[in-house]
């Protein structure tokens, strides 16, 4: 029983740090957009 507790427990953490680093990246890509836009809208 305690296995699985640990088990348990770890798998929420993994799963938790997982979602923040996806929400970075998504941040990241947005960003990345947003900049590519407004150098095509500058030099237009």
């Amino acid at each position: 029983m305690r296995i699985l507790i640990h088990f348990l427990m770890a798998s929420a953490v993994l799963a938790l740090a997982a979602c923040n680093t996806v929400q970075g990246f998504g941040q990241d890509l947005s960003s990345a957009g947003q900049s590519m836009s407004n150098s095509a809208e500058r030099n237009k």
